[in-house]
């Protein structure tokens, strides 16, 4: 009761310093008690996304209770949507799917004093089988194309699974001695590369590969991406948006 009385008396004061120009932002933090204030939420109201977009929240502050901030966030299309939290600091929570967004559909992000809006397109789906060298790209549920790929070779596989796109890039420079292989190694290249989506931080991504062509269809001999033709990786890349899933399989 004492408790309960204190936020009152607390509440009517800062409304009445409110009332005369100061106060509005210890207002928002006296009248929700014990909630964690929401800096940042990606994606952002506005945006439109692939349906293996993750969202990231970022507090004001370090947070203390990770339970309660989580309870705090509700992530909705027409129902709530299942998914997986994950903190990367104790300033960053990222929430991840558990299956794919809804295609074109709005999604909602409350999370403790903030909300988004934002949508997912129409569901830009890509298979990289790694048994049959292929990649096949599907929208919307149906195959808009198939082409001939070639993935990480014997000791430099790809990894498997199921990745968002992070990045796309027009042009990038790919040097071994991001992954680990020194230029002097006979595995050391420097290649200015063309039409490539991020699909790890560590460094995998799909893009043009002229060099692999007579490989690709038949042989994984990359250092661990995805590899393909120009003009397969050219509308791929035109294609694609950030957030659309891609999985690696055997």
């Amino acid at each position: 009761m004492r408790s309960a009385l204190r936020y009152f008396f607390l509440a009517t004061v800062v409304v009445a310093l409110a009332a005369f120009g100061s106060g509005p932002a210890i207002a928002t933090t006296i009248l929700k008690p014990g909630v964690d204030t929401v800096s940042a939420i990606s994606p952002s109201t506005g945006q439109e996304v692939g349906v293996a977009t993750p969202v990231t929240i970022r507090f004001a502050t370090p947070v203390a209770n990770r339970e309660r901030a989580e309870q705090s966030v509700e992530i909705r299309a027409t129902a709530a949507l299942p998914g997986r939290f994950f903190w990367s600091s104790d300033r960053e929570l990222t929430w991840t799917p558990t299956s794919f967004l809804p295609a074109r559909a709005p999604i909602t992000v409350q999370a403790g004093n903030a909300r988004t809006e934002f949508s997912t397109n129409a569901g830009v789906v890509g298979d990289a089988d790694m048994s049959a060298h292929t990649f096949t790209v599907s929208i919307g549920g149906a195959v808009a194309r198939q082409m001939p790929a070639s993935m990480g070779k014997p000791g430099w596989e790809t990894p498997t699974g199921t990745f968002p796109v992070l990045e796309k890039f027009r042009s990038v420079v790919f040097d071994s001695r991001t992954i680990g292989i020194p230029l002097s190694s006979p595995e050391g290249y420097v290649i200015n590369g063309e039409y490539a989506e991020r699909l790890t931080w560590g460094g995998v991504f799909v893009h043009s590969a002229p060099w692999s062509v007579d490989s690709q269809g038949y042989a994984n001999v990359s250092h661990g991406c995805i590899n393909l033709a120009p003009d397969d990786a050219a509308w791929y890349y035109g294609t694609v948006g950030v957030g659309d899933p891609v999985t690696v399989h055997w």
